[in-house]
């Protein structure tokens, strides 16, 4: 109790040299949970993601290319596939499901995206879950201009059921560019955390034969998500279209596509973390700083605890102990600015591609930084609490001239 006593009073003596360091650490702190919870968090939800198909097939294009447009609906289209090779896919007996999707319009900066009722009706986007729409609201009709929209795209463009618009000709919102057609919102989804939150859905046949459009390929479809009936069906296909073919290309599996993103910008993952590890270093400096240009000015309080009985292991104790005291704090208060952080990158994630990361998710950083931190706090005041083991008694008990 002795040496908290003295920890205590040294704190609230030094509260604002306490306080700034305490801040630095929480910002190192915070920063190095943040890079490796995103890391982790992000890979492990976008890997998850498939919109309930297992593959993709769409014109010769890189594989990762062709994922991120049609079920991320992201990067351009890399070309449309006849619509004879949509139907030889669909006929296919390995094939559960083929789902046609036809992209090159907008409204507003939010795509449009041509599908048929089937993309509603049969297929789960998650184990049990199926997209459906809020009431009031229904699907759209296949053959009339209306539309559903995601739920995250709904919100952000003010659009609800029964309200008109006028989309735009291609995936950059352009006011020049704007078809002569109406659609109605005939509904507004369900919130599933997926790409298709951001998406306004229409009748493929609406897009494809809107105006301005060539008439040459309007039975043309963008890709078909595809959904098999086992895993050996996704390497016969994978090899009768990408190594028996050059026309087209079956992007499969989803998750090991996106884990190869993934793996292209681990660079930039080690690069944050390196920042993240210099910031820690630079906030336990900080700790060792303020503590040892301290000493100083402790020297008489310290002489006077030795005559008072306290021993040099004692002094020397309690000099580190407050260094971890201060790491503590700080890693006390990392955990706000984690929250800030994290939650701030969560939100631009949903709003850019409609994936939504768990922000409060466990990770065993979560853990294992303030352990480090505090411990290196401790370290750093070794330096400091070996200037105080050695403050002679006799000498700094004289009172200053």
């Amino acid at each position: 109790m002795t040496i908290l006593r003295i920890v205590f009073k040294s704190l609230c003596q030094h509260a604002l040299s306490t306080s700034i360091t305490a801040a630095s650490i929480a910002l190192a702190g915070g920063l190095l949970m943040a890079v490796w919870a995103v890391k982790e968090e992000s890979q492990k939800t976008f890997t998850g993601v498939t919109g309930g198909f297992d593959a993709v097939l769409g014109a010769r294009s890189s594989q990762l290319q062709l994922v991120l447009n049609s079920i991320f609906h992201l990067e351009a289209s890399p070309g449309n596939l006849a619509n004879a090779d949509y139907l030889d896919i669909k006929k296919d007996p390995r094939v559960a499901a083929a789902v046609p999707i036809a992209v090159g319009d907008n409204y507003r900066g939010f795509r449009l995206v041509g599908t048929t009722l089937e993309m509603f009706n049969d297929v789960e986007f998650a184990p049990g879950k199926k997209f459906s729409a809020q009431k009031p609201g229904r699907m759209f009709e296949p053959t009339l201009r209306e539309a559903v929209l995601g739920s995250f795209a709904a919100k952000r463009l003010g659009l609800k059921y029964g309200d008109k618009f006028q989309p735009y000709h291609g995936l950059i919102f352009d006011e020049k560019s704007q078809h002569v057609e109406t659609y109605v919102v005939v509904g507004v989804l369900e919130p599933s955390n997926t790409p298709a939150d951001r998406v306004i859905w229409i009748p493929l046949e609406g897009l494809q034969r809107m105006g301005g459009h060539d008439p040459k390929t309007a039975s043309d479809v963008s890709a078909v998500l595809v959904k098999l009936r086992s895993p050996i069906a996704g390497k016969q296909l994978e090899s009768t279209y990408n190594k028996q073919g050059n026309r087209l290309t079956f992007a499969w599996p989803i998750g090991t596509i996106i884990a190869q993103l993934f793996d292209k910008i681990s660079w930039m993952n080690r690069v944050l973390a390196l920042i993240a590890y210099l910031v820690a270093l630079v906030a336990t400096g900080s700790v060792l700083a303020s503590i040892y240009n301290s000493m100083n000015e402790r020297r008489r309080e310290i002489a006077i605890l030795r005559a008072l009985g306290a021993r040099r292991g004692t002094i020397f104790s309690a000099v580190v102990l407050e260094s971890a005291a201060i790491s503590a704090i700080g890693m006390t208060a990392a955990f706000l600015i984690y929250g800030v952080i994290v939650g701030a990158v969560a939100a631009v994630i949903r709003a850019q591609t409609g994936v939504v990361i768990d922000p409060w998710a466990l990770h065993p950083v979560l853990a294992l930084a303030p352990a480090g931190m505090i411990a290196l706090g401790a370290l750093a005041g070794v330096v400091p609490a070996w200037k105080a083991y050695r403050t002679d008694v006799a000498e700094n008990l004289v009172p200053a001239s």
